[in-house]
This record gives structure tokens, sequence and C-alpha cells, in this order.
């Protein structure tokens, strides 16, 4: 029989019995079997009762431990202290890590205690943190295993509308290709009010489920309600150049760069759009010169290929351009 299944079978005095009483040794073998069966209820109970009895060893092992599985037990001693907001971020983090253990399984991220207290700003950013490291979460196990954060969000966004809570919630669903709930987070933002936080939400669902056209109406909106942030209008720019319609993104990032006049991603975009309109090569220059500033590699990237298809263009040049698509 594994550690693990040990922690799961048997009470407390069974695992310290196995560990010879360590209370830190019982604390790594608990959480070890809590991320081996995150909705196994046994390992959470002794848990719970090692905690009562010997919480400083407790919370010292699992501290100087740092592992994920630690990091989720951390998360449910986070939980018994009735820090709500900071377990769901804890296990935001280590989710984030690892979506291939189903932590949100655990039977306190259900508990009708927790969904009835953890705040909307909280869970916002235990959203954002699952989405930290750029795991793909577009696909049907994912769905399933990330469910019991879709009923979080659905719960605690009737509970605590916060606009710009709900439109930073609607991030999660989108990556899981939950489109309904991320645009269902944004009607119940804009019920109580509409921010531009919302509509950019709903404008990058509309455009990562390929309609461009939604999207731009929503980058518009979003406009409408902050007409000074400069992000935006590349935001929109970017649609636009997906389009196809290099005039109107050119146009945009002008209009963006009287608000940002030394934003790097602006320029870069400003030449690489004009350079695909018009084949200006001092416009071509100007990318390769700004290419290493660009701090997202993909995007410069796209920039430099989008360049690099403008007219007349002197081949080397491009080869140039295209050496700078290596950072």
């Amino acid at each position: 029989m594994s550690n693990e299944s040990v922690a799961a079978e048997v009470g407390l005095a069974g695992v310290m019995a196995h560990c010879g009483g360590s209370p830190a040794r019982a604390a790594r073998l608990l959480a070890r079997a809590m991320a081996s069966a995150p909705s196994a209820p046994e390992p959470y109970a002794a848990l719970a009762e090692l905690w009562q009895d010997r919480r400083p060893e407790l919370e010292e092992s699992l501290h100087r431990d740092g592992s994920a599985s630690a990091v989720s037990a951390q998360a449910y001693l986070l939980f018994l202290e009735g820090d709500m907001d900071n377990a769901v971020m804890a296990l935001g983090s280590v989710t984030g890590v690892r979506p291939d253990v189903a932590w949100c399984a655990a039977p306190w991220f259900g508990d009708e205690r927790f969904l009835g207290a953890v705040s909307a700003a909280a869970l916002a950013e235990a959203c954002l943190r699952t989405l930290d490291h750029g795991h793909d979460l577009d696909a049907d196990e994912m769905r399933e295993r990330f469910a019991p954060w879709f009923h979080a969000l659905v719960v605690v966004s009737e509970r605590v509308p916060v606009p710009e809570s709900l439109a930073a919630m609607a991030r999660l669903p989108r990556a899981c290709g939950r489109y309904g709930l991320s645009f269902m987070l944004c009607d119940r933002a804009d019920a109580v009010e509409r921010v531009m936080w919302t509509a950019v939400a709903r404008a990058a669902t509309w455009r990562r489920m390929g309609d461009l056209d939604q999207a731009v109406a929503a980058f518009e909106d979003a406009l409408l309600l902050d007409s000074a942030n400069w992000s935006l209008y590349l935001d929109l720019a970017d649609v636009r150049a997906e389009q196809g319609d290099f005039a109107a993104a050119a146009n945009l990032v002008e209009q963006g760069l009287r608000h940002g006049p030394h934003e790097v991603t602006l320029r870069a975009a400003g030449a690489a759009y004009r350079t695909r309109l018009a084949g200006s090569s001092d416009d071509l220059r100007a990318l390769i010169t700004l290419a290493p500033e660009i701090a997202d590699p993909t995007y410069r990237n796209l920039l430099i290929d989008y360049a690099c298809a403008g007219p007349r263009l002197p081949q080397e040049l491009v080869a140039e351009a295209h050496l700078a698509r290596r950072g």
C-alpha cells in the first residue's frame, strides 16, 4: 500500500503511527494524499485534526516544503482559519502550476462557508493565477476538471457582482472554451455598471471565438468608456489588422500614440502596419530597431510578418527583419 493510500484510508492516529509520530512527516504525507485524490475527504479530516493539535509544527512543515501539494494543503488550512480570500488565491496559484490535477475537487472549495464568504476580488485574482503559466485549458477534460471553479464563479458573481472583478473572472471560462459563462459574467457586470474592463472581456471572448466584427464592436464600446487608454487603440488596431484592414489599423495606432507617445508596442505596431500598407523601408527599419524592446516574442514576430508582406520592400531589408524575429 502506498503512503498516499495509507493517508487516505486511515485516520490521524494511523498516519502518525505510519510516520513514526512526526507531525511534519504526517503533514507531508497528508498533503500528498490530497494531491493524489483531491476529492477524498479522509486526508482533510486528518489534517484538520493535526492542525488543531500541532498547528505551529504543521504550518512550519508545509511552509518549508513549498511543493504544489503543500500549497494545496496550506489553502485548506487557510479555509479552516476562515481566511477564504487567501485560501482561494493559494488554490489558484497551485492550479496555475499543475492544472492537470483536480485541486478544486477539494470538499472545502464547494463548501457553502467558502462560497458565502470569499470576496469577488479574491476569486478574480485566483482565476488570473490559474492562467499564469500559459497552459492550454481548452479541452473537455479541463472543462470537467474545472467544473467547481465554474460553479464558484456563478455563485460568487451573483452574490457580489463587482464589475471589474467579474470581468477578470471571465478570463478563466474563456480560456477553457466556456464562452457562454464568460458572456454571462459580463452581462452580470453590465447590469450593475458598464465599465471598460467588461467591454474588453467581451471583445477578447469574441476574438477568441473568431468573430472579429463583434470583437471590433466591443473594443469600440471600451473606447467610448475610456477614450484616453492607449492600449485599447492598440487592441482594436490589432483586430483590424487581423481582418486585413491595415489602413484602419495604422490610423488607430496614430490615435493611440496621442495618449501613449512613448509606448514601444504602439510605435512598433504603427511601423509594422504602415510598412504592410505602403511598403515603407523607413518604417521597416524602425520596426527592426524596436523589435528587441517588444516583450512578447509572439507579438513581435507577428508584427514582423505583417511588415515583411508589404509591397516593393528591398529583399535585403526583409531578410534583416526576419533575423529580428529570432530576438
